[in-house]
């Protein structure tokens, strides 16, 4: 450990070095070569995740090593002229890596607006289409059970009761895809209703608590009930968990949620790098609430169980006038 930080900071000695070092070859008329060095530099420091306040307190600490030397005020303003160009240059990768980190977000959130879209038309497929085939089958078998003798009736009873259980599901399924009420009433009556299904079937006893009131944009309202659809999902079947807790409450102007379990818990710091379905389901939640400007915190060790914690910005395009309830 000592030799690593050993070594990290003399490779930041280093670079400062070589900063200053072409800081002083462009103030003394290096040209477009000196600045070539600059944009190199930005490039270096990028890869190597230097921080903006980083950049920002190494070229303080060069500039004012450069106008020290200042024998006349003019000089002094071309060496600040000089200084400003020069940090411009090295902050560029900085801009076009923000710029590309803005465009891949707008992209995500398109992505996941199309997906919604396409889940909308399943759901409501799955509800509609196949609801009205199955008012047909049952249609059918009571008019070839009416011609039969009583002893066949009976099976034909059987064979109802098995499409009322295909309609239960495909009723469930349908509104789990996309639940109306998520739509009608808002992410807090989806989330009650979603997390009382889970808990009859999974027999998971979940706690929600809430005190946010108001709608938010249908964009946000749906990441919030996927994040937490995945969470539940993962502590039904991978948390061996017995109690799950979901809490919702405002800080100034940022929603805050909070889905813990008691179960089994998992090494957090390794989880993005496994390819299990539970890994990938973490990075999803990731890339949704990055896509809407939130952030996602997990926090979970083996045998101490799971929480996530979720922060999200309410900018006035987020929140309408209707209310959520719950």
């Amino acid at each position: 450990m000592k030799i690593a930080v050993r070594r990290k900071v003399r490779r930041h000695a280093d670079f400062e070095e070589e900063y200053n070092s072409a800081l002083n070859e462009y103030a003394a008329g290096g040209g477009e070569i000196a600045l070539g060095r600059a944009y190199e530099l930005g490039r270096r420091a990028l890869g190597e995740q230097k921080s903006l306040v980083e950049m920002a307190s190494l070229h303080h600490r060069a500039m004012l090593g450069l106008v020290r030397g200042a024998k006349s005020e003019k000089r002094l303003v071309e060496l600040l002229q000089a200084s400003t160009e020069f940090h411009a240059e090295c902050m560029s990768p900085y801009e076009m890596a923000h710029r590309g980190f803005q465009d891949a977000v707008k992209a995500l959130r398109q992505l996941n607006e199309t997906l919604e879209e396409e889940i909308k038309r399943i759901a409501y497929a799955v509800h509609d289409e196949a609801g009205q085939l199955l008012v047909a089958v049952h249609l059918a078998l009571a008019d070839v059970a009416s011609e039969l003798p009583v002893p066949q009736q009976a099976k034909f009873a059987r064979i109802r009761e098995l499409l009322n259980e295909v309609e239960k599901h495909l009723r469930r399924y349908s509104h789990e895809l996309r639940p109306t009420i998520l739509d009608d009433l808002g992410w807090i009556p989806a989330i009650r209703f979603l997390a009382d299904g889970i808990s009859k079937r999974a027999e998971l006893p979940i706690h929600i608590e809430s005190n946010v009131s108001e709608r938010l944009s249908g964009t946000v309202e749906t990441t919030l009930y996927r994040i937490v659809q995945e969470a539940l999902t993962n502590a039904a079947k991978h948390a061996q968990a017995s109690n799950v807790w979901i809490r919702a409450w405002k800080e100034n102007l940022v929603l805050c949620c909070s889905i813990r379990d008691n179960g089994r818990g998992f090494d957090s710091d390794g989880t993005d790098a496994t390819a299990n379905r539970k890994g990938l389901g973490l990075i999803a939640m990731r890339e949704r609430i990055s896509a809407i400007g939130g952030t996602l915190q997990i926090h979970s060790n083996p045998g101490s169980g799971t929480e996530l914690s979720l922060r999200i910005p309410l900018e006035g395009e987020h929140v309408n006038s209707n209310r959520a309830g719950g």
